[in-house]
């Protein structure tokens, strides 16, 4: 770890710098605000004006699921330590792996169209970070960044230049594919000694309101995320509205569900933290389609009810029968909600409120994702379960203190003497 870790960390950004060198350059904006280059994404939509949409998502991506994952008492330091490592290391690897697609090869234009691309393709390795929380190492981590961003960019190249069908919010490629790639590298990474729950898998109340800060930052910024790369005017205003009603609406069903199957009525607080931000998810798809409010108000509804049933019933369910440890419930909160936005845009479009796709290529996108995440992560979960990666025996999962310097009870004491009285 001293010294492997560091090694491939350097070696890795020294690559990036060279990368970075060759094939990218500023993109050439002319007084008017609008680049040069008329083929271009960015020319719809001024670097300006759509700066404060991506910074709405570097927060969710660098605060919002950082949190989110604080909830075990004893791996705090690691769930927002590692996210903010994978997601300063996706950006650029997304930039870099986006720009050689799109431009074939050649010297490319970075925009700030390239920038929240390449934070969306980060999201997918958030998203599945989730399932294998607690049990990977550093090196694990890096590894599983690359490979994954790599395998995203290729599954969004098929759903946007081949298949050509609509995903705003990437509730198919980006939710559902971050959940199953995730859990195909949770299942080849399964740890038989860990069947049932670990003695370091644990909440406290503290950890847990320290995760519900992450759920608010998400729920408040999730219609930023579902809308910025929505044109015209007219759509992103439509995906901003949708989102909204959406998440309101899965706020209500998830409280009601949480104490509907939990005993006497009480709620649970894994499930308001996690299935309260499902309606985003779900209604990413058709987010900036006319579906009306009250359309995106059922479509939330119904993913509240579906995460809440998951994380009860279904998360036990692939722990224990499809040996699948599924450490933050991604299933539940990405997977489920993604299926859900898909097939809620099939219905949509087949009902005739959009004519930008058609059932059958909505369709063939959700299954691709889905199929392409799983043969990624079974691949990635092989590499990284070689020895050679130091993943953390069982007896140090879900604990800080195998990475990181942890100060002590006695820690704190010493230096609460050099504090003015």
């Amino acid at each position: 770890m001293r010294f492997k870790f560091p090694l491939m960390a350097i070696g890795l950004e020294v690559a990036m710098i060279v990368l970075f060198g060759v094939f990218v350059q500023y993109e050439n904006v002319q007084n008017s605000g609008q680049p040069s280059n008329t083929s271009s994404p960015a020319v719809m939509n001024s670097f300006f004006r759509l700066y404060p949409l991506f910074q709405h998502v570097n927060v969710m991506i660098f605060v919002g699921f950082g949190f989110l994952m604080t909830f075990l008492k004893k791996y705090g330091f690691s769930s927002v330590g590692f996210n903010f490592f994978i997601a300063a290391l996706g950006l650029q690897w997304g930039t870099i792996i986006q720009g050689l697609l799109n431009d074939h090869g050649e010297k490319f234009h970075i925009s700030i169209h390239s920038l929240i691309s390449a934070d969306f393709s980060t999201t997918t390795v958030l998203v599945s970070f989730g399932a294998v929380l607690g049990k990977i190492s550093p090196i694990q981590v890096l590894i599983m960044t690359i490979l994954e961003i790599a395998v995203f960019n290729g599954n969004e190249y098929l759903f946007a230049e081949i298949f050509q069908a609509t995903d705003i919010g990437g509730s198919m490629v980006i939710h559902a594919f971050g959940a199953y790639f995730g859990l195909a590298v949770a299942g080849i990474l399964y740890r038989s000694n860990q069947i049932w729950e670990h003695h370091n898998k644990q909440s406290d109340i503290h950890s847990d309101l320290f995760a519900m800060i992450g759920t608010l930052f998400l729920w408040i910024f999730w219609p930023s995320f579902n809308s910025t790369l929505a044109v015209p005017e007219e759509k992103q205003n439509r995906a901003i509205i949708n989102t909204y009603f959406s998440l309101a609406a899965c706020v209500l069903t998830s409280y009601a569900f949480s104490s509907l199957v939990e005993r006497r009525g009480k709620l649970s607080m894994a499930h308001i933290q996690n299935a309260t931000l499902a309606g985003g998810v779900a209604v990413g798809t058709c987010a900036d389609m006319e579906i009306n409010p009250y359309g995106s108000m059922i479509i939330g509804s119904i993913a509240g009810i579906v995460s809440v049933i998951g994380f009860k019933f279904l998360t036990p369910f692939f722990a224990t029968t499809l040996r699948i440890q599924d450490t933050c419930g991604v299933h539940n909160l990405h997977g489920l909600p993604g299926i859900v936005g898909g097939l809620a845009s099939i219905v949509v479009i087949a009902m005739g409120a959009s004519d930008v796709s058609t059932t059958a290529m909505q369709a063939a996108t959700l299954v691709t994702s889905i199929g392409t995440a799983v043969a990624g992560g079974l691949i990635t979960g092989l590499i990284l379960k070689l020895p050679i990666w130091e993943q953390p025996p069982d007896e140090d999962c879900y604990d800080d203190c195998v990475y990181w310097e942890v100060p002590t009870v006695d820690d704190s004491l010493s230096l609460s003497r050099f504090q003015p009285m």
